[in-house]
């Protein structure tokens, strides 16, 4: 598999530029650019190599060759499946299961969705076979997980994230009547200091707002649809615990253990811009078994 690359034919709109300003505006990052003509790469105009002071004309064909990608050597390669919903030459959206995490830790060294990857790279002979994973997931959390197969993809999907371009919705099931049908959740989140891992409310965490919905009250629990408007550290599952109505199967936050084995969280949706094509790219995965079988089970109580 060759090199990425990208290729413009120059619009009357763009001549008259240096390639630098040109590719400053097509978001080409000033690493990625010392990189591709220092350590590998190149860029060349109607087929001849050009530096950067390069003026564009109308329909100059440039081309940008991105260097070979440095693999991780401290990540494992494992072969564990991966369910990919979709796949292309710039990105991955998959459906990871519950009791996976997305990459490899001091507790959970192996089987993460990183270390499958990095696998699925190696079987496909990809010379960007590095892991760039762009959405996280709890361990515990199951559903849609976006990864970027190339550095430029991975930086164009960061900008979109910083502006909150990058949408997912949760489905949830948490304990409890909830007074209202819907709500914001405007609690700021950092740190438990008796913990390296657990998280709390605090007046001095950093702003934390989650927006929730009730799809279904039932007698002891509520089914819901979340979305964030930030990104912390288990937000939903320290927003809702913080309501009083914690996560069933989440022990950390005080969850009701019975009917599941895990937090009952999962993210359902996920919508975003595809960097390169720009077109609109919406993914949208019912719940998962253990988590419908407890819905059912908790409705049944009705």
């Amino acid at each position: 598999m060759s090199n990425f690359s990208l290729e413009w034919i120059i619009s009357k709109e763009h001549s008259g530029k240096d390639i630098k300003t040109f590719l400053s505006e097509e978001h080409i990052s000033r690493r990625a650019l010392t990189d591709i003509k220092f350590s590998g790469g190149s860029i060349s105009v109607n087929g001849k190599e050009q530096n950067v002071r390069y003026f564009l004309d109308v329909g100059d064909r440039l081309e940008i060759v991105f260097p070979p990608e440095t693999v991780n050597p401290h990540l494992r390669q494992d072969h564990v499946p991966l369910d990919i919903v979709f796949e292309d030459r710039d990105l991955l959206v998959i459906n990871k299961p519950p009791h996976m995490s997305t990459i490899p830790s001091r507790e959970h060294p192996s089987g993460s969705v990183a270390n499958a990857l990095a696998y699925y790279y190696e079987q496909q002979g990809s010379v960007q076979a590095a892991v760039h994973i762009v959405t996280r997931l709890d361990r515990n959390t199951s559903g849609l997980l976006l990864a970027a197969k190339h550095r430029h993809a991975h930086h164009l999907l960061g900008l979109q994230q910083r502006e909150a371009k990058i949408n997912r919705a949760y489905e949830a099931i948490a304990l409890g009547i909830f007074d209202n049908k819907q709500g914001v959740i405007d609690a700021p989140i950092g740190r438990k200091q008796t913990s390296i891992i657990e998280r709390e409310v605090r007046e001095d965490g950093k702003r934390a707002v989650t927006l929730y919905e009730v799809k279904k009250q039932m007698k002891e629990a509520a089914f819901l649809k979340v979305k964030l408007q930030t990104g912390r550290t288990h937000q939903i599952r320290v927003h809702l615990s913080y309501l009083g109505h914690p996560l069933f199967g989440d022990e950390l936050y005080g969850g009701p253990m019975n009917g599941i084995k895990r937090q009952a969280l999962h993210c359902s949706e996920l919508s975003f811009l595809h960097p390169l094509t720009k077109k609109e790219m919406a993914f949208n995965i019912p719940l998962p078994h253990d988590m419908q079988f407890m819905l059912e089970e908790l409705e049944n109580k009705c």
